[in-house]
């Protein structure tokens, strides 16, 4: 047998994906002109990663003109803004959802439902001509332009609208946007070109790396001290209602740290089909099983996969999301245990699952500054918890037969399943959370979810979303399946939606009441950006015809007017989802499973 031979090939770059292609060596050289970047240390930065390199393939220069919408509150984003010349205004107060451009989701009631499904178009994807184009709408309030290589949203008659909102002015060398780059949020305020101004869209990768630049980061880091780590403290119940002088010196102790990628979605084909003990030992290890407890996490942003060592290999025991903290019952049950009980330590594992962002307080600034500002019923339970689990655990290593540790376990050494079928089997609950995390299932809010053992493949479902959506079904009856569940293909109006990253003009976007991500037709311009970012490929582009069946075409070009469309949960409907309410069989349902305990209680409710 021949020896094998070694192909040569090109190793992938740093900056083989250029943010923008037609940036030149002279907009480098003015931008290093322009602060902060002619102030910045060129040797904090790394050999393959240099200031330079950072400019010419993570930026973008844009041109606004004055009344250009830049950034909308609650688009998402992963780029921060840097203004070179001309001003800004950041809308301190919200816009109304009309003004951003967005069709308020209205209730109707059930008449309007009947009369609607009665005079609904025998033709797919009708639409009237108000919800092609919002030029066409008639609403006074925006419009679409071109400006330069892309589509840009103009509010109209910005002076009178600067005038009755309270804005802050940022000029040359002010940055914005940021926090919702770095931390995949989404964005807090509305902000609107005042003068014809030159910007820098920064993204998320070059950002983090220009941070090398002591002053540059220490800016940053103080700016997010200031004013947004508070909020997000206060997010948590625990620390609610924490005096502001306990909180200032929390705020001072508080690290922030990121776990793993944040474009998890780049390589989600591929790594949802590794065997579950090879993504989680791939998984980013944030805090080790059997460690004493040194600080408190709390997720800010990502998910995390709580794990114990099982044999060789780990078995997952939760997932954690915004807002989650983890090791809470181990640090307070050492801060109040009785002198004679030792100090427990973790007893999980925490993983990052694609990407973490994380706020750690150290125990000493919880015990001094948290603890005795917690109501104490909300201690007490948790603490003898947690000391009922070591007594029992003690008295399980007393035990000297194994046939009672046997009778504990299934054939394959995992512990006993606590989730049972209708027909008494057992349901793997440690497999299930497996899946759920490896498919990145845990990020759907309102994922739609079959019992198999129910659903007789009526397709009622299906044909219900088809007379809701101009005959145009939002989703098909398959997805991934576990055991006795279908996990379908529908849009889960996500933890993270990634979707709504790089909209043009932010058409797609999330209810702030409801959490519906909907498409807003009229802002719509069919580029296929959300279609391409959906890492469930649940959103798909279709091309939209009048309520005669003409179809709508661009008076330019020629070309067929496309549309995104998924799955908008019926909003405004008084049956909520359709889908839902047409299966006769109760075998489907709408379930967030950015948590674990709404589906194991909805299967303990069906055993």
């Amino acid at each position: 047998m021949e020896p094998t031979q070694a192909i040569p090939v090109q190793r992938p770059s740093r900056w083989d994906e250029p943010l923008d292609a037609s940036m030149t060596d002279a907009d480098v050289a003015w931008l290093r002109t322009r602060g902060p970047f002619n102030a910045m240390d060129q040797s904090a930065f790394p050999r393959a990663t240099p200031l330079t390199g950072i400019l010419r393939y993570d930026c973008r220069l844009h041109r606004v003109e004055p009344g250009e919408v830049i950034v909308r509150e609650g688009d998402y984003g992963n780029s921060a803004f840097l203004v070179i010349t001309g001003n800004v205004r950041v809308l301190v107060d919200s816009l109304s959802q009309t003004q951003l451009g967005r069709d308020p989701i209205r209730s109707i009631g059930w008449g309007e439902a009947l009369k609607r499904f009665l005079k609904r178009s025998s033709y797919p994807e009708t639409r009237t001509p108000e919800q092609v184009s919002i030029n066409l709408g008639g609403r006074g309030q925006q419009s679409i332009r071109q400006i330069d290589d892309r589509p840009a949203i103009f509010l109209q008659d910005v002076d009178a609208v600067l005038r009755r909102h309270e804005t802050v002015s940022l000029g040359p060398g002010e940055l914005f946007g940021e926090v919702a780059a770095m931390y995949r949020s989404p964005r807090t305020s509305t902000v609107v070109a005042e003068t014809e101004a030159a910007l820098l869209e920064i993204r998320w990768q070059g950002l983090r790396i220009l941070r090398r630049d002591r002053t540059f980061a220490d800016t940053l880091e103080q700016h997010y001290r200031e004013h947004w780590l508070p909020v997000h403290l206060r997010e948590i119940p625990l620390l609610r209602y924490l005096p502001e002088e306990n909180m200032r010196r929390v705020i001072a102790s508080t690290e922030l740290r990121s776990y793993g990628r944040m474009e998890w979605n780049a390589s989600y084909k591929k790594t949802r089909k590794l065997p579950p003990a090879e993504q989680i030992e791939s998984e980013p290890l944030v805090v080790d099983e059997g460690q004493l407890p040194t600080e408190l996490i709390i997720v800010r942003s990502g998910f995390g996969r709580m794990c114990l060592r099982h044999g060789a290999g780990h078995l997952t025991t939760a997932y954690l999301g915004k807002g989650h903290l983890f090791g809470i019952e181990e640090i307070v049950y050492n801060a109040l245990r009785p002198p004679s009980m030792p100090a427990v330590r973790y007893q999980n594992s925490l993983r990052a699952v694609g990407f973490l962002d994380a706020l750690a307080i150290p125990i000493e600034t919880f015990a001094t500054e948290v603890l005795p500002h917690i109501r104490r019923s909300e201690l007490p339970e948790v603490a003898r918890s947690l000391q009922h689990r070591f007594s029992e655990k003690r008295k399980e290593r007393r035990r000297s037969s194994s046939d009672e540790r046997s009778e504990q376990t299934n054939p394959n050494g995992k512990p006993s399943p606590d989730v049972r079928h209708a027909s008494g089997a057992s349901f793997d609950s440690t497999g299930l959370l497996e899946f759920i995390v490896q498919h990145r299932l845990n990020n759907g809010r309102d994922a739609m979810v079959i019992d198999l053992h129910r659903c007789t493949r009526c397709d009622d479902c299906v044909k219900a979303c088809g007379d809701v959506h101009d005959g145009n079904p939002r989703f098909v009856r398959q997805g991934f399946v576990h055991e006795r569940l279908q996990f379908v293909q529908a849009c889960m109006h996500c933890s993270d939606p990634v979707c709504m990253i790089g909209c043009p003009t932010g058409a797609i976007a999330r209810d702030q009441g409801t959490g519906v991500i909907s498409i807003h037709d009229s802002i719509c311009v069919g580029c296929g950006v959300c279609e391409a970012a959906c890492p469930y490929e649940n959103i798909s582009m279709a091309e939209v015809v009048d309520p005669k069946g003409r179809p709508y075409v661009d008076n330019e070009t020629g070309k067929a007017i496309r549309k995104a469309t998924k799955c908008d949960q019926c909003s405004g409907l008084p049956s909520g989802p359709a889908c839902v309410s047409a299966c006769p069989h109760d075998a489907l349902v709408r379930i967030d499973l950015s948590e674990s305990p709404p589906l194991t209680h909805w299967l303990e409710k069906r055993s």
